[in-house]
C-alpha cells in the first residue's frame, strides 16, 4: 500500500474467510484463484501497488462477480443460489471493475461469521513494522515465507537509502528482481558478465529490472524488489570477498591484503 487505506477480504477454497484493513506500508498476499476485493476507506482512498508472480499476467484477465454474473443465465444462477430468479433483475449490464460504493462501517461490524473459521495463514503483512536492517546510510525490511508466510510465490525486500549512500553492490541468486521506485531519484548500475555493463537513471514512479544474478547497486533512493521466490536472498560482494582467503584475492585483484583484511565479514545492505 503506497498511499491511504483499504478493506481487504477473501475465501479460500475451503471456505474461511478473511477481512481486514491495511495501511501505508502493508502488504497482503492473495493466492492463485483465490476470490477477493479491495475497498477504499475514507476520507482519501488508497494507492497500491499489484505485483504477480506471473510476468504475463494482466489485471484484465481477471474476472469480476459483475462479470461472472452477466455471462451466465439467470435461471441457472437463481437455481445455484437458490433464491427467486426475480431477484437478478437489478444486476447491472457490464461489468464494474473500479466504481462507487458507499464507505463500509467500522471493521468491527463488517465482519461476517464463518462456521468454518477465519483462513489459517494471515494475508497482511504490516511491513512498516517489522524491525528494519539498519545501515549508517539506510535500511532495509524484507517480506518472504520466514515471516510472511502465506505469501509463497513473491519474496519483497522494502530499501530506503539516504541521500549519499549506496545499495551495497550486491546479486540475487534465486531469481530476478523487479523494482518499483517509491520516491526520490535514484541511479542503478548492472553488470552482466561477458564485458557487459550498463547504468540507468530512475525516479519516482519508474520501474526498474535485474536479471538473477546479475551484479548491480543502487544509489540514493527509496524503492521496493520484488522476487518470484519464496526466499529473499542476496550475495555481497564485500562479504564475499572478506571471507575467501585473502591470498586468492590478492592475487585476483593486485589489492594489498591488509586492505582486503578490512573489509567487512558481515552483510551491510547499504554503505
Amino acid at each position: 500500500m503506497l498511499a491511504g487505506k483499504a478493506r481487504i477480504t477473501a475465501v479460500d477454497n475451503d471456505g474461511h474467510n478473511f477481512i481486514a484493513d491495511v495501511g501505508p506500508g502493508d502488504l497482503w498476499y492473495f493466492p492463485s484463484g483465490i476470490p477477493h476485493s479491495i475497498q477504499g476507506l475514507p476520507d482519501d482512498g488508497c494507492e497500491f501497488l499489484l505485483a504477480f508472480p506471473d510476468g504475463e499476467f494482466s489485471e484484465d484477465s481477471t474476472f469480476a462477480i459483475t462479470d461472472l454474473f452477466a455471462h451466465n443465465d439467470p435461471v441457472v444462477l437463481a437455481q445455484n443460489l437458490s433464491i427467486d430468479v426475480k431477484a437478478l433483475d437489478p444486476l447491472p449490464k457490464q461489468e464494474r471493475f473500479i466504481f462507487q460504493a458507499e464507505p463500509p462501517p467500522q471493521l468491527e461490524a463488517d465482519v461476517v461469521h464463518d462456521a468454518l473459521g477465519a483462513v489459517a495463514l494471515d494475508m497482511v503483512f504490516h511491513l512498516m513494522q517489522q524491525p528494519p536492517t539498519q545501515s549508517l546510510g539506510g535500511n532495509v525490511r524484507i517480506a518472504d515465507t520466514r515471516n510472511f508466510k502465506v505469501s509463497t510465490d513473491v519474496a519483497a525486500a522494502l530499501v530506503e537509502v539516504n541521500p549519499g549512500h549506496m545499495r551495497e553492490l550486491h546479486w540475487h541468486p534465486n531469481a530476478d528482481e523487479w523494482q518499483y521506485y517509491i520516491s526520490g531519484q535514484a541511479r542503478m548500475t548492472v553488470f552482466a558478465a561477458e564485458a557487459r555493463s550498463r547504468t540507468f537513471d530512475y525516479r519516482a514512479g519508474d520501474v526498474g529490472y535485474v536479471p538473477m544474478s546479475m551484479s548491480h547497486f543502487i544509489e540514493n533512493t527509496g524503492d521496493l524488489e520484488l522476487f518470484r521466490s519464496n526466499r529473499f536472498m542476496d550475495v555481497s560482494l564485500a562479504q564475499w570477498m572478506a571471507l575467501t582467503p585473502p591470498e586468492l584475492v590478492a592475487a585476483h585483484l593486485n589489492i594489498d591484503r591488509a586492505v582486503i583484511e578490512t573489509l567487512r565479514k558481515h552483510k551491510q545492505p547499504v554503505v
